[in-house]
C-alpha cells in the first residue's frame, strides 16, 4: 500500500489500465474530495454532486484506456466530471420542463434536520456558503466552469483552458464575468424586497 501511496497518478493510471483495481482505488481516494467540492459548487446540491462524482469515476474507469499520460490525471478527471455535471443539468432541465419541478423523492420537504446542529456562528457561515453555492450553480456553464476550476480548484488559467478547450485569455475573461455576475446576484439577494 505504501508503494501505491507514493506512486504518481500516471503510474497508477497505467497500472489500473492493466487491470490493477487497487491502483484505481488509490486514484479515487486521492481525487474524490477535490472532485466532490468542484461538483458541489457546480451543481449547488450535495446529492447531485455525489452522484456526478460517482458517475465521473465510473466513466474514468471505463475510459482509462484512452487516458493520455502526457496530461495530468486530475485534469482529465475534472473534464469527465464537468461533462457528467453538464449531463445531469440537461436531464434536470428536461425533468423541470416535463414535470415542473424535481421528482417527489428529491423534494426538500423530505429532508430531515441534522440533530447535531452547529453553533450560531457556524450556522451563519454555512448559510453564506450555501447561498454562494446556489448562486454559483445558477451561473451559465461557460462562466461557472472556468470560475470553479480557477478560483475553487486552484488551477491556472492555462490549465483550466486546456480542460475546457479554450484559451487562457478566454478563461480570464469568463472568470471576470462570472465574478461580476455573482457579485450582482449576491448583492440583489441581500437587498430587502419591496412589498
Amino acid at each position: 500500500m505504501i508503494r501505491d501511496a507514493e506512486a504518481s497518478d500516471n503510474e497508477l493510471a497505467r497500472r489500473a489500465t492493466a487491470g490493477d483495481d487497487e491502483a484505481f482505488a488509490v486514484l479515487v481516494h486521492r481525487h474524490k474530495e477535490n472532485l466532490y467540492r468542484l461538483l458541489r459548487r457546480y451543481t449547488g446540491d450535495p446529492e447531485d454532486a455525489y452522484e456526478a462524482a460517482h458517475e465521473a469515476f465510473i466513466a474514468a474507469w471505463a475510459a482509462l484506456g484512452r487516458y493520455d499520460a502526457s496530461r495530468p490525471f486530475g485534469s482529465w478527471l475534472r473534464t469527465i466530471a464537468i461533462n457528467k455535471a453538464r449531463d445531469r443539468g440537461r436531464r434536470a432541465l428536461v425533468r423541470r420542463l416535463l414535470f415542473g419541478t424535481k421528482p417527489l423523492e428529491e423534494s426538500e420537504a423530505m429532508e430531515t434536520p441534522d440533530p447535531g446542529a452547529p453553533a450560531d456562528e457556524d450556522i451563519a457561515a454555512q448559510q453564506r456558503r450555501e447561498k454562494l453555492d446556489r448562486a454559483i450553480a445558477t451561473l451559465p456553464p461557460q462562466l461557472k466552469e472556468p470560475l470553479l476550476l480557477t478560483a475553487f480548484d486552484g488551477l491556472s488559467q492555462q490549465e483550466a483552458g486546456e480542460i475546457l478547450g479554450v484559451s487562457a485569455k478566454t478563461v480570464e475573461t469568463r472568470v471576470y464575468r462570472a465574478r461580476k455576475l455573482l457579485a450582482e446576484r449576491l448583492d440583489a439577494d441581500l437587498r430587502p424586497s419591496a412589498s
